[in-house]
């Protein structure tokens, strides 16, 4: 996957504007969790083509896109599963458009979906505002295009922000800063290259998107202003209604407010990896995406094979925090706001993990290493008999996150082996072996916790 911050054309020499000081605020560094909500007009028609890795060759990777927020593009593509479905579900002629008509959320509750993200763990909450079909959620003065003048006929950015802040969490807005298919008359996107040529770059459409931006900040003031696939190139220059002067703008007014870097200028918050792992901890704060299955929007073709298992999710979130970052877990709503079964279990095992070991995640910053995983003191092979760990540290504590449990024994760090204060989380008293100036000390895994996704230790140096 591309990696956003490394993106920051085009040279604009020495008129490149001067942008303020990308700040990531400790309320966002101690969050850990926060939950994309991916909702639109793509959650009517609700389908991709879900497909293992290396499945569909490269060349029709597009044809075949996983994303179902991605159908208005998709669907343009001759001869792909998503044509073929849309004209016999709706009719030859029935634009990607017309279904902003059938987009019925008379049923919608807002705290209700909200109640769920924040009962799941869930610090901050993100909603598509806008995205790359150009279907705006809330009521834009810019374009009639918009939640409160077609199907819902609902300001539904309005009612999610106030539902997020009503829960005690914060409140993240994403906007598709650049692409925007509705204003747009360029060919479908079919390969990674055309992400980035067929998109506007003009002033018109720049202009466009600062209004649209900074009616966002004037109306939400949100504590996250998440952009994705660049920005215009017409508005990366020093004109009022530039990137320079709306990044400005909203940290005067939201001066704890945090960006991410998927604007294409040197101007980075924190980093962003989507649906890719990330072998070591990174130095600077970031934050990994990706959706409970292959989507992020709701996609009813998929299944529990292609949904990720509660303890794959908890060793991810695990794996995340201990290398310094965020997990932005997304949630695709039906079309009529509620989250499928599939999707709310994940959620309830997930809540329920944090319920019990929280204080290991929340609030919590990286140790020396990331995590280890054992060896045989003899042979230097890995030893089955003890859990690879991964740790996380707040204070005086370092949490050891045991991620096989069953195996019963876990090796504490050398650095931690004359702890005297170690304890499972949950009050569970630890037992460990050895003694201080053995090669390796082992803490016993107590019989109650080896069924668990993952045990924490809490060492206290």
């Amino acid at each position: 996957m591309l990696n956003f911050e490394e993106r920051t054309g085009p040279d604009l020499g020495a008129d490149a504007p001067a942008y303020p000081d990308a700040v990531v605020p400790e309320w966002y560094r101690d969050a850990k969790l926060g939950f994309f909500v991916h909702w639109g007009v793509y959650s009517v028609p609700a389908w991709g083509t879900p497909h293992a890795e290396g499945a569909v060759p490269d060349e029709d990777a597009y044809a075949h896109h996983q994303y179902a927020e991605w159908y208005a593009n998709t669907v343009r593509i001759d001869g792909s599963p998503t044509r073929r479905r849309h004209e016999e579900r709706y009719g030859v002629g029935t634009s990607y458009e017309d279904l902003a008509d059938l987009w019925d959320v008379s049923g919608f509750d807002a705290d209700a979906l909200v109640g769920d993200l924040v009962a799941a763990g869930g610090r901050y909450v993100v909603p598509t505002t806008k995205h790359h079909d150009g279907f705006c959620l809330w009521g834009t003065g810019t374009t009639p295009f918009n939640a409160v003048r077609r199907g819902p006929g609902r300001d539904l950015v309005a009612e999610i922000a106030r539902a997020t802040r009503d829960a005690g969490a914060r409140l993240g807005l994403y906007y598709s800063g650049a692409l925007d298919w509705h204003t747009s008359e360029y060919p479908p996107i079919e390969s990674s290259t055309d992400l980035f040529r067929l998109r506007r770059n003009d002033d018109t459409f720049a202009r466009y998107a600062a209004a649209q931006l900074r009616e966002l900040v004037e109306r939400f003031s949100p504590d996250v202003l998440w952009n994705d696939i660049d920005w215009p190139d017409a508005g990366k220059t020093t004109a009022p209604h530039g990137l320079a002067a709306l990044l400005r703008e909203y940290l005067e007014a939201v001066p704890d407010g945090v960006v991410n870097d998927r604007w294409g200028v040197p101007f980075h918050g924190f980093w962003t990896r989507e649906y890719s792992h990330v072998p070591e901890t990174l130095a600077h704060p970031w934050e990994a995406t990706r959706g409970l299955g292959w989507s992020f929007g709701y996609n009813e073709a998929e299944g529990p094979e292609h949904t990720i298992g509660e303890r794959e999710l908890i060793h991810l979130l695990v794996d995340v925090v201990s290398k310094n970052g965020n997990l932005l877990l997304n949630v695709g709503p039906r079309a009529d706001g509620s989250i499928p079964d599939l999707q709310r279990d994940r959620l309830a095992a997930l809540g329920r993990w944090l319920g019990a070991h929280g204080d290991a995640v929340y609030g919590t910053r990286p140790w020396l290493r990331s995590g280890d995983v054992p060896s045989d003191p003899v042979t230097g092979r890995p030893d089955p008999r003890r859990s690879p760990v991964a740790y996380t540290t707040r204070g005086d504590d370092v949490f050891v996150h045991v991620l096989e449990p069953a195996r019963g024994r876990v090796a504490l760090a050398p650095e931690l082996a004359g702890a005297v204060d170690v304890a499972w989380l949950g009050g569970a008293p630890a037992e460990l072996a050895g003694t201080p100036d053995d090669a390796v000390r082992d803490v016993v895994v107590p019989d109650g916790l080896r069924d668990a996704h993952v045990a924490v230790l809490r060492v206290r140096r």
